[in-house]
């Protein structure tokens, strides 16, 4: 069986397309480097080096904005992002003497309320 050929596109020439790109506006540099991801993005054989890519943050936006495949590829190979933790709990305050006077005055304001006839029936 014959050897593959290695790929000619290189995660460091694509990251230098980008930053040309950014750098200057060059229009030829952007369409370089979106056509080299569009090659590792959709061809399965590519897609570790192109999640490897991702980890760029000018790469990452690339793909949200134009090629959108990162998501899919992660999704297709089972891969998960880790939930985030649950908030710590709080420890709560001691309960002051003042704090449970105004919630018995509260109560007692609601039940007194409660209590008063209407004047409209």
């Amino acid at each position: 069986m014959a050897k593959k050929p290695p790929s000619r596109i290189s995660g460091q020439k694509i990251l230098g397309e980008l930053r040309l790109a950014a750098k200057k506006g060059d229009r030829t540099a952007l369409t370089l480097a979106l056509d080299q991801m569009h090659t590792l993005a959709h061809s399965p054989k590519y897609w570790e080096k192109y999640l490897g890519l991702l980890r760029n943050p000018l790469a990452r936006l690339v793909d949200m904005l134009s090629i959108k495949q990162g998501e899919r590829i992660a999704h297709q190979k089972g891969w998960k992002l880790p939930r985030p933790a649950p908030p710590a709990q709080k420890s709560r305050k001691p309960v002051t003497k003042a704090a449970k006077a105004r919630t018995a005055r509260a109560r007692a304001a609601a039940a007194a309320a409660a209590a008063q006839i209407s004047l409209f029936e």
